[in-house]
């Protein structure tokens, strides 16, 4: 691709950091990202992935703008209250960069969809509000050789990393080899959680998701990164591939997309 004019004084930034260059933008421009949720991770990530020029932008998300997501979840506004958030989410990403191609899925994400989904998208970032989905994310990932960017917020602490067992590195199984229970997690609304930690948390993901598009060396794939908002610390800690994995360990258990009972997190 050529950029035009507009282009270049658009991504100027990008282009004259010897880290990202000319190249570098162009992979950014042609580069598929999805999106699990249009919600408190999903909408920094989605606007600054937008931001940075990504070529193709899939969101799927089967809720409608509610005036207690506007806290957190940038995408929307009062003006886009109960309109279904890929609309808005459309909307507001077309307004900052016309560049991006935006393509909304308004439905919810299952075993029966999600491989065809995704299968195009180079980098899959999940932003999911539940426990079912996020374990869904990431063994259709896994089946399909994609690079998964996993965030997580809870109140007052967020958890961030890359996921690329393909490479030699842990699934989210590896972290976690199953769901909680239902009702093991306080409830969305029980909970609660500071508005700001989702725009830390998501601008961190959509940073991974660019370093990988670039090809940069560093990652926080076999790391976790936990960000306590109160004490203002970050702590990343080393994790590992375990052997016993059921899903991409030495004796895989799990050989097809499960469907588990909806358990809910934040986002």
């Amino acid at each position: 691709m050529e950029f035009t004019e507009d282009q270049i004084k658009r991504y100027s930034r990008h282009i004259i950091l010897s880290e990202v260059g000319g190249k570098g933008q162009k992979k950014i421009c042609q580069s598929k990202v999805f999106i699990t949720g249009a919600g408190g991770l999903g909408s920094p990530a989605a606007l600054y992935l937008a931001a940075a020029g990504v070529g193709t932008l899939g969101i799927i998300d089967h809720d409608v703008v509610d005036l207690s997501n506007l806290q957190r979840q940038i995408l929307h506004s009062t003006k886009t209250l109960n309109r279904p958030k890929v609309d808005s989410a459309k909307e507001t990403i077309e307004a900052l960069n016309p560049d991006v191609r935006v393509v909304p899925y308004r439905e919810k994400l299952t075993s029966e969809n999600i491989l065809e989904i995704i299968k195009d998208y180079d980098i899959i970032l999940d932003g999911s509000d539940n426990f079912p989905t996020r374990f869904l994310v990431n063994d259709a990932c896994f089946f399909l050789g994609k690079t998964l960017i996993s965030g997580s917020i809870f109140r007052f602490e967020g958890q961030i990393t890359t996921l690329k067992p393909h490479s030699g590195h842990p699934c989210y199984r590896c972290l976690y080899p199953e769901p909680p229970p239902p009702g093991l997690v306080p409830s969305c609304q029980e909970a609660g959680v500071l508005g700001v930690l989702a725009g830390t948390v998501g601008v961190i993901q959509a940073t991974e998701a660019i370093k990988e598009v670039i090809g940069m060396n560093s990652s926080l794939a076999s790391h976790l990164l936990i960000y306590n908002a109160l004490e203002m610390r970050f702590l990343k800690v080393k994790t590992q591939k375990d052997p016993n994995c059921p899903l991409c360990g030495k004796e895989k258990k799990i050989t097809k997309l499960l469907d588990y009972e909806q358990s809910c997190v934040l986002r």
